[in-house]
């Protein structure tokens, strides 16, 4: 397959079982909605009746044309208002890949909804409006997809159509951001100039912009290689539910349910269970369609173990040579989510992979100042701000750094009161 044919949806009966997760940023107008529209559209991904919809809206709000933002601007407040607020899921698929896209917010003040749909993401696309150039919510969104450790990070500069698909203008902003994401932990970037209205190198070449030699934006998001993203070396299982079917069938079956979040886990593998540090054999891996041989991230399987253990919930199968701490003082950045601010001594309860217990903040080294990077002194976080803190949990969490496995790296903080999420974080050391 060719760049620029990437696909219009002819061959969607062809199976295919591989998942990209990415998400859209950007500031508010830069066209995120209107961009997964037009990949929905141009890939034939939406069905008909949904798009008669859009069109009779679009026709009631006078907007002269197909607004494809409609297809993810879900809520009548963002209808209204013509903004993202919330984070919107999309799922659809081509003869290479599966996709399920996080439309994210733009504004600062929805900083935190951002976090939340890009932290699962393999890439994020980061829109710039090709008129404004980059601005603070470009360098913000680049800076949280470098905390997030999304591995592919590709900017897309939109509204090439407004500045006549001028060459010039899309360099200039390839420059600037390639000189500020140097400062940042990005190890694969890349830059397309599109027009997510009229459809320019978003399925197909643009006929407008003859100078841009790569590929449009599906093409590099069906072929983007993420398989070696995964840490498929440190086997890491956090058991989040015990099965014992009380059945005379099954009267003997024990197994644990959960999802793998690194390794590559096999019948016969030795496992050490962490915190009791109890080893044992792994004897059968169980999924909804029978067993299998081998269970890899992010697959979802029941382990079962050649020993009678006292495993349970929150406790975690891992390499015995090659264990992760098992720690009650944190150092990690956060994104604080809360209406009132962070301060030393608060009391939350820390959410860690299957495991959750009581927490207590007990210190702010620094905040940052996204747009310029620098860590600034602070006695407290407010809504949306990202620093960098130190936290002492009640019971021991079986961690990794977060730049070793995003999985068993990060936390999120949640109020005992409100049993609201106030936090999301990622581990720098622990001990």
């Amino acid at each position: 397959m060719t760049p620029g044919a990437a696909t219009n949806g002819h061959a969607l009966r062809t199976r295919t079982s591989e998942l990209l997760r990415f998400a859209t940023a950007g500031s508010v107008d830069d066209g995120k909605s209107t961009l997964i529209g037009r990949l929905l559209h141009d890939s034939k991904a939406i069905l008909e009746d949904q798009l008669e919809h859009v069109i009779r809206t679009s026709e009631r709000r006078g907007d002269g044309y197909v607004n494809l933002a409609l297809l993810t601007d879900g809520l009548r407040a963002e209808r209204e208002q013509g903004i993202t607020i919330d984070v919107a899921y999309r799922y659809f698929q081509t003869p290479r890949r599966k996709f399920v896209i996080a439309d994210t917010p733009g504004h600062e003040q929805y900083t935190r909804n951002m976090v939340t749909g890009a932290s699962t993401a393999d890439v994020s696309i980061i829109l710039v409006d090709a008129r404004k150039g980059v601005i603070e919510q470009t360098r913000r969104h680049a800076y949280i997809a470098s905390l997030l450790r999304i591995p592919h990070l590709v900017v897309c500069v939109n509204k090439m159509d407004l500045v006549e698909y001028d060459e010039a203008v899309f360099e200039q902003i390839v420059e600037e951001l390639t000189d500020w994401t140097a400062r940042l932990d990005i190890s694969d970037i890349s830059f397309i100039p599109i027009s997510a209205l009229h459809g320019d190198n978003v399925v197909e070449r643009s006929l407008q912009m003859a100078w841009y030699d790569g590929p449009p934006l599906l093409y590099h998001l069906e072929h983007v290689v993420i398989a070696p993203d995964r840490n498929l070396t440190d086997i890491r299982f956090p058991v989040q539910w015990v099965i014992r079917p009380n059945s005379e069938e099954h009267h003997d079956y024990r197994g644990y349910a959960g999802q793998v979040a690194g390794g590559v886990l096999h019948p016969g593998d030795e496992v050490m269970v962490l915190p009791s540090g109890q080893r044992t054999r792994v004897s059968a891996i169980d999924t909804f369609k029978g067993s299998v041989d081998s269970a890899f991230p992010d697959m979802s399987v029941t382990v079962r173990v050649e020993d009678e253990l006292d495993i349970s919930r929150g406790d975690m199968l891992v390499e015995p040579d090659d264990p992760p701490a098992a720690a009650r003082e944190l150092e990690a950045m956060v994104c604080w989510m809360g209406s009132d601010p962070l301060r030393p001594g608060a009391r939350l309860v820390i959410k860690h992979t299957t495991r959750t217990t009581r927490a207590r903040l007990e210190d702010l080294d620094y905040r940052v100042d996204v747009n310029t990077l620098e860590h600034l002194p602070a006695d407290e976080l407010a809504l949306n701000e990202i620093g960098r803190v130190r936290i002492r949990t009640g019971s021991p969490l079986i961690v990794d750094p977060y730049a070793r496995n995003r999985t068993t790296g990060s936390f999120i903080l949640i109020d005992e009161a409100t049993n609201d999420t106030v936090a999301a974080g990622m581990v720098l050391a622990a001990r």
